[in-house]
């Protein structure tokens, strides 16, 4: 009997302490994990887009073409 009323006792004091525990207090709670999330979200962006960029692209063993921008300045030419 006694351990049967010891079991419920740790059972209603867990319920009541798991019932009371907020998670975000107040408003910068909210807004601090949000960031923090956002931040984290970003990072694994980047990492999937470079792991993207470098496994998946086949254009890695080319050599870059460089173009000309702008116009030809003639006047410098000797």
């Amino acid at each position: 009997m006694e351990h049967k009323d010891l079991q419920q006792e740790l059972e209603d004091q867990l319920s009541h302490t798991l019932s009371k525990q907020h998670l975000f207090q107040s408003e910068w709670d909210i807004i601090s994990f949000a960031v923090f999330f956002i931040f984290i979200g970003m990072v694994l962006l980047l990492v999937i887009l470079v792991l993207i960029r470098c496994c998946c692209c086949s254009c890695c063993d080319e050599k870059p073409r460089r173009r000309k921008v702008g116009i030809e300045n003639l006047s410098l030419e000797p």
